[in-house]
């Protein structure tokens, strides 16, 4: 199905900076209206001013913390409020804490719950109905390769990564027909300042090759437009053949490989030895 651009208005959530701000400047420079949620409000609406400037698209900016647990409804007020009727969804915000899970602060490990997994749901339902109308929109959740791993250290974000491609994949089955074009992506390691926020030893996941945001992008974009584009997307080779060779691992096996891979001291460990 080929997608028209400038027929969408995309609420596109984490919008502020990484993945999310390239994915508005891709989807603008095709055409597209949006609607551009986020915590940072000064961010967020100096990026919706320098969007409409340059591409001359429709861009609302509405601040929002999508941890709050009436966050859904208070968005689809407000878009109502705008008159904007949503036809296409990217569930980008998210956020992980990098510790041992009986080290880690319960409350952030609550509200990372509630962004990376009910906000994707919630703002799915909420719009659902508009989109479904349209009939010629997307929705794409950004989920992790960490969806296909244990990940000690990140317990709560792989879980809620791997709830997110599992709903996903659902979704894509239900509303096949509909005109309702839905898949995952899921980057690895990316050069933005996810890993600066999760906590000390988090720069170990950023160690070895990352990607880029814009990387993340192209291959959602490239998958979108494919004429029939699967439930999800591996971005990068080198992701994508690793989550190949973990299907030959028993779970055992993967866990304690990835507890290796995520421990902090592990160049430390290797020059003892």
């Amino acid at each position: 199905m080929t997608i028209d651009y400038h027929a969408q208005t995309v609420l596109l959530t984490g919008a502020s900076s990484g993945i999310g701000a390239v994915f508005a400047t891709a989807l603008a420079a095709r055409g597209s209206d949006l609607v551009l949620v986020a915590r940072r409000a000064e961010r967020l609406t100096q990026a919706a001013d320098e969007l409409h400037r340059t591409y001359g698209v429709r861009v609302e900016a509405i601040p929002l913390d999508l941890a709050r647990p009436a966050a859904a409804a208070e968005l689809r007020e407000a878009v109502a409020d705008r008159g904007v009727a949503v036809t296409a969804l990217i569930n980008n915000a998210g956020f992980g804490t990098f510790a041992r899970f009986a080290e880690a602060d319960t409350g952030r490990l609550a509200a990372e719950i509630a962004v990376d997994v009910a906000a994707p749901v919630q703002l799915t339902a909420a719009f659902m109905p508009q989109m479904l109308s349209a009939g010629n929109g997307f929705i794409i959740n950004v989920a992790s390769v960490s969806a296909y791993f244990p990940s000690p250290r990140m317990a709560v974000y792989s879980a809620a990564k791997a709830f997110v491609l599992s709903f996903t994949e659902s979704l894509w089955t239900e509303l096949r027909g509909t005109g309702l074009t839905v898949f995952a992506v899921c980057p690895g390691a990316t050069t933005t300042d996810f890993t600066t926020e999760m906590g000390t030893g988090a720069s170990v996941l950023t160690s070895g090759r990352t990607r880029t945001p814009e990387d993340v992008v192209a291959t959602a974009m490239a998958h979108l437009e494919r004429r029939d584009p699967g439930p999800s997307v591996i971005d990068g080779r080198s992701n994508q053949l690793g989550v190949i060779m973990s299907r030959f691992l028993s779970r055992r096996s993967s866990a304690v490989m990835m507890e290796r891979v995520f421990d902090p001291d592990r160049g430390s460990k290797s020059a003892a030895v």
